[in-house]
């Protein structure tokens, strides 16, 4: 096993643990900064939310295309079936 993926899933794992717990008093503060966009990095941060909804709603698209895949596949399913029995008579 290589050591590098190791390492990683291993820091990815031990950084939540080392996050600082938010006061409620604190997620009002950011909230009113993120109003009135006086948080720090404000462009950075936004341009992170608006990519993290367009993921978001990429995921919802795309679990949308599955479902129709599968309903398509399992009414193609059920047509061959059907003539499978139809030629068989």
């Amino acid at each position: 096993m290589r050591p590098l993926p190791l390492l990683l899933f291993a820091v990815l794992v031990a950084l939540p643990a080392c996050a600082k717990k938010e006061e409620p008093i604190d997620k009002m503060r950011n909230a009113v900064d993120d109003a009135l966009d006086r948080r720090p990095a404000e462009q950075l941060r936004d341009a992170a939310e608006d990519a993290s909804a367009a993921v978001k709603d990429a995921a919802g698209e795309v679990k949308e295309a599955a479902d129709e895949v599968k309903e398509a596949a399992v009414e193609m399913k059920d047509e061959a079936k059907q003539k499978l029995e139809d030629a068989a008579r």
